[in-house]
């Protein structure tokens, strides 16, 4: 299996991902697909940083990752796919990426407080367009949890709707 772990995260690649979730899963890399991030060079490298050695970190537009998919999952190497919307989830899929196939479960980390977000959780806060996003994504058969770190309580897209 190529993707041992799917997350949503605004900050993208940070301390709680590579200390807390690298510690419970395989991983020998993490996959970060934001456009605004893979187009600007001082952020993407700042990301890539955020990786611990010798693991690998690649920052890359969805474009770019759709079109590198086959190889990504064709690897014997096990990455983190991680997204700082489900918006961006949606259109890699979209895109023919398909990883739901690989991996089913879709982890939200923080998603912080902005306008015209609606506050879900703790530290969690969605959009029209993200609740959307999450509604197509859990159409599709993802489980969607909501959860910080591993050992944290968390809540699950199903309870939001219910």
């Amino acid at each position: 299996m190529a993707i041992s772990f799917i997350r949503i995260d605004d900050r993208i690649i940070h301390g709680q991902v590579v200390t807390r979730w690298m510690s419970e899963r395989d991983c020998d890399g993490v996959v970060a697909v934001d456009d605004a991030s893979a187009n600007n060079p001082t952020l993407s490298k700042v990301l890539k940083g955020a990786v611990p050695k010798p693991l690998k970190g690649f920052v890359m537009t969805v474009e770019r990752t759709a079109l590198k998919w086959d190889e990504i999952v064709g690897s014997k190497k096990n990455y983190f796919l991680i997204a700082k919307t489900p918006e961006t989830l949606v259109r890699l899929y979209d895109a023919g990426a398909n990883f739901i196939d690989c991996y089913p479960i879709l982890n939200v980390g923080p998603m912080s407080a902005r306008e015209d977000a609606e506050k879900i959780g703790p530290n969690v806060a969605i959009t029209e367009g993200e609740r959307a996003a999450f509604e197509r994504l859990d159409a599709l058969g993802m489980d969607i949890q909501f959860k910080l770190v591993p050992d944290s309580k968390g809540f699950t897209w199903k309870d939001i709707k219910k």
